[in-house]
């Protein structure tokens, strides 16, 4: 304190014996034009510029408005501080430079004229500070149950304060209800809320604080949802005939990841038994799962159950493969050529319908033979009663 004062009485000494000195010249500085504030990021430079016209023998000083500490009179650095200097081009546009700018340095500086009555100018520094993502206060990766809630949380400083926005590093839709664009694809605040979670939640979220000093600063958060397996069968019954190939599905969902394999009547399928092939195609936690039969025969038919397991639980489905009958076949193809056929028939086909109809008629006596007797017998028994 003792020293500023003895820069201050420093100071007005100069003044008022520079004054006393120039008074009678009449020449009178003047200030050409007002000092612009000025916006820093945090670690810049700043430089101030005051422009003076006719400065003669006067001089002029920088000072720091908020702590009324004198920083240079004419060229020569007054205060201690290091990251200060001054320069000037022709005694006229004369420059502050603060250095490594700090947010201590935010306040209003003045460049002062010691002419009298004094003159002076002030202009303001803003020191502004790119946002920073605080890893302490904010969320790290996240393991969690299918159907629990959850809250995601994002910690940002710098000045101006940061907007917080999440979005799915997929750019995946956000399943929740405020969103912050049309698209549905982020959602703005430090906090994601995220209700009855299920495995469609699941992947990398971004949080990216943004406060129009550049650059932007994003984390990486990764939710992972932990559910027993489910098992998904399109056909569980399949037919085949001897001979062909058949390929058997099911689709499995599970995480952490399932234990998945296929069995046949109870029997485990080995990866290694030569009348099959075993395909599994991942897919996150979705597990396409396909068992290819490569040649049918009468041993091949039964019961075939795909099995899931984690450590969450286990699930299996079942498909039946049952033999088509070649006579099926063979009527199939029949029928589909009769009803292609011309309206010629040979002479074999006709005696073929011939017989067939004389079948019929035949059932058809033997059916009216019955049902003559059965009434007769109602008859009969009527007129026992009556009796």
């Amino acid at each position: 304190m003792l020293f500023r004062n003895l820069l201050l009485y420093l100071h007005f000494g100069l003044v008022l014996h520079t004054v006393n000195s120039l008074k009678d010249t009449g020449e009178v500085p003047r200030f050409e034009n007002n000092m612009p504030n000025l916006t820093v990021s945090l670690g810049r430079e700043a430089i101030f510029t005051c422009v003076v016209n006719d400065l003669g023998l006067y001089r002029v000083a920088w000072l720091r408005v908020d702590t009324q500490t004198i920083l240079s009179i004419a060229g020569h650095v007054i205060t201690k501080n290091h990251r200060i200097a001054v320069t000037h081009s022709d005694r006229r546009v004369w420059f502050l430079h603060i250095l490594e700018v700090r947010q201590a340095d935010r306040g209003w500086y003045m460049c002062q004229l010691n002419t009298d009555p004094m003159k002076s100018q002030v202009a303001h520094l803003d020191v502004v500070v790119p946002p920073d993502i605080l890893d302490y206060a904010t969320s790290g990766d996240q393991v969690v149950l299918e159907g629990s809630n959850i809250t995601l949380r994002c910690a940002a400083h710098g000045v101006p304060t940061p907007t917080v926005i999440w979005r799915k590093e997929t750019g995946d839709l956000l399943d929740t209800k405020n969103f912050s664009d049309v698209q549905n694809q982020s959602i703005s605040g430090s906090k994601l809320e995220i209700v009855k979670i299920s495995r469609v939640h699941m992947g990398a979220y971004l949080c990216i604080a943004s406060n129009g000093v550049p650059p932007s600063v994003s984390k990486r958060i990764t939710l992972i949802v932990h559910f027993p397996p489910i098992m998904t069968i399109q056909n569980q019954l399949v037919g085949s005939i001897d001979g062909e190939s058949i390929v058997l599905e099911c689709h499995s969902e599970a995480f952490p990841n399932s234990i998945n394999y296929w069995t046949f009547n109870g029997r485990i399928i080995s990866q290694n038994d030569k009348k099959y092939e075993i395909k599994a195609i991942d897919r996150g936690y979705e597990v396409d799962m396909k068992l290819k039969i490569k040649k049918v025969n009468r041993d091949s038919y039964g019961t075939y159950t795909c099995v899931s397991k984690n450590s969450l639980g286990d699930t299996d489905g079942s498909i039946k493969l049952y033999p088509i009958s070649s006579k099926y076949e063979d009527l199939q193809y029949n029928d589909v050529n009769v009803f292609h056929k011309s309206l010629d028939v040979s002479e074999l086909e006709a005696q073929k319908r011939s017989r067939a109809s004389k079948l019929v008629f035949n059932d058809y006596l033997d059916i009216k033979s019955i049902l003559l007797t059965l009434i007769g017998c109602i008859v009969n028994t009527g007129i026992y009663y009556n009796i």
